[in-house]
């Protein structure tokens, strides 16, 4: 464990993460979530700048959805790297995978060498974000480990913030290349420094076989959901989403009677706080992301611009990152009342957008339009409230043996309730009105359904979030 003084660590900001002692580590890990979410942000941006110079338009939805499977098995891949390969031997690794990738991207000729680029980065990049969890416990004394969580989110929230910026400075002719040619540098740089600034970490896994079928299902589902979230037929989206939900139960089927799993131990039973944990973590990813139609929502509904919009939406993130530096310091039973606090408070935004967002006002009425706004801030100030806690509650469940397993499975719930919650969201505003009828009755119809649907789940993560309480695990 890094030396600080333990005392102190409980009383101080997540910048005491910035301290002498800790600043190499904070950069190094820091850097890695900063990879992987402005890139995609950066992406997201210049893929209709790639077709347009390139082609491959039938192929566009591909971009974002093999990099979330790569992902998901980078992350797996932190807890089921080879025996005698360290910590900082797999950041090494992914650092240079995530350059690989990036410079394949920038030299593409067509769009499916971009697609293989983009796998290959997802690959590095989930092993980086998995490590900094990975990491955690060994960088950092137990009162500082919600302070770099809390920091991860900020990143996160900063990447929402300026990624589409920095990607509309690539937008023109060829230079969405340069996109990805930049990071290639700062990923060489960072494979270089990674044995000297990070700490030195313990591999106590214990041994075992690779759980290979767990896995496949996993990324089955994990593709079939991601696919399910580009086609627009409502029938077919909710073909694929049931077929996800199938190969993902036969997962958790085999976690729990098998001896050789994937996730942590306890983690499908809901009877263990760890289950609950995952769970309330997945819930909440899958009710934010519905934020993807609030663009859409306030220009058709609300008349305003594409750039305002875009802004209007970015304070679900700006929501989070608040929420973050507001509850880091919380400890013991207040940590554990933010996570329920956070729980309400999104579930209350989520219902209040399908009351204010839901409305035709062409003339952008601020005594409808503020109100909206205000609850697009509190939706992700929710999350933020106790994302961190129940980061910090898993690393503290779980026996040092299944950690690696731990943190690789915090970048998996993110990456599947994100992917289930857009998917399932298109299956919702589609058949209730944004297709067919369309225009503002079908869009106020959709919005309607789409968030009053979606705050349910809520329920789910305010019941979880009770039990987790401190006293009641």
């Amino acid at each position: 464990m890094a030396s600080v003084d333990q005392a102190a660590a409980p009383q101080s900001s997540v910048f005491q993460l910035f301290t002498p002692s800790l600043l190499p580590a904070t950069l190094m890990l820091g850097g890695g979530v900063t990879l992987y979410a402005v890139e995609s942000y950066i992406t997201a941006t210049v893929a209709p700048s790639i077709v347009r110079d390139i082609g491959g338009l039938a192929l566009l939805a591909w971009v974002t959805t093999l990099f979330v499977a790569a992902a998901v098995l980078g992350s797996i891949f932190v807890a089921m790297r080879p025996r005698g390969m360290g910590l900082r031997g797999a950041y090494v690794c992914g650092a240079l995978i995530f350059a690989t990738g990036s410079l394949l991207c920038a030299a593409a000729p067509v769009m499916e060498a971009v697609l293989a680029g983009r796998a290959i980065q997802g690959f590095g990049a989930g092993i980086l974000a998995a490590l900094a969890y990975a990491f955690v416990r060994f960088a950092y004394p137990e009162p500082l480990w919600s302070k770099a969580s809390t920091l991860y989110a900020a990143i996160w929230g900063v990447a929402t913030l300026l990624g589409p910026s920095a990607g509309g400075l690539f937008s023109q002719g060829s230079a969405w290349r340069y996109a990805f040619i930049i990071i290639v540098p700062l990923s060489l740089l960072m494979a270089a420094l990674a044995p000297w600034l990070l700490p030195k970490a313990t591999d106590d896994r214990v041994h075992g076989r690779t759980p290979i079928l767990q896995i496949c299902l996993l990324l089955a589902a994990v593709l079939l959901v991601s696919i399910a979230g580009t086609v627009e037929h409502t029938g077919t989206k909710a073909a694929l989403i049931g077929l996800s939900v199938i190969s993902i139960s036969l997962m958790l089927v085999m976690e729990r009677r098998g001896g050789n799993r994937l996730l942590p131990t306890g983690s499908v039973t809901l009877a263990k706080p760890v289950a609950r944990v995952y769970l309330t973590m997945f819930v909440l990813l899958f009710i934010l992301v519905s934020d993807i139609y609030i663009p859409y929502f306030l220009q058709v509904l609300h008349g305003v611009t594409p750039l305002i919009s875009g802004y209007l939406t970015a304070l679900v993130a700006l929501g989070w990152t608040i929420a973050a530096f507001f509850s880091g310091s919380l400890t013991g039973r207040r940590a554990s009342n933010a996570i329920v606090a956070g729980c309400i408070v999104e579930a209350l935004a989520t219902v209040s957008l399908a009351i204010f967002l839901a409305q035709n006002n062409q003339m952008a009425s601020l005594a409808i339009l503020g109100p909206a706004a205000v609850a697009m801030l509190m939706m992700g100030f929710g999350v933020g409230l106790g994302w961190a806690h129940l980061v910090t509650k898993v690393l503290r469940l779980v026996n040092s043996a299944e950690q690696d397993k731990a943190s690789a499975a915090i970048s998996t719930v993110q990456s599947l309730g994100g992917a289930f919650g857009a998917a399932v969201a298109g299956v919702i505003a589609n058949g209730t009105g944004l297709v067919t009828p369309g225009g503002i009755a079908g869009s106020i119809s959709a919005a309607q359904w789409l968030y009053t649907a979606m705050a349910l789940p809520g329920i789910v993560t305010i019941a979880a979030a009770l039990t987790l309480r401190e006293g009641r695990n």
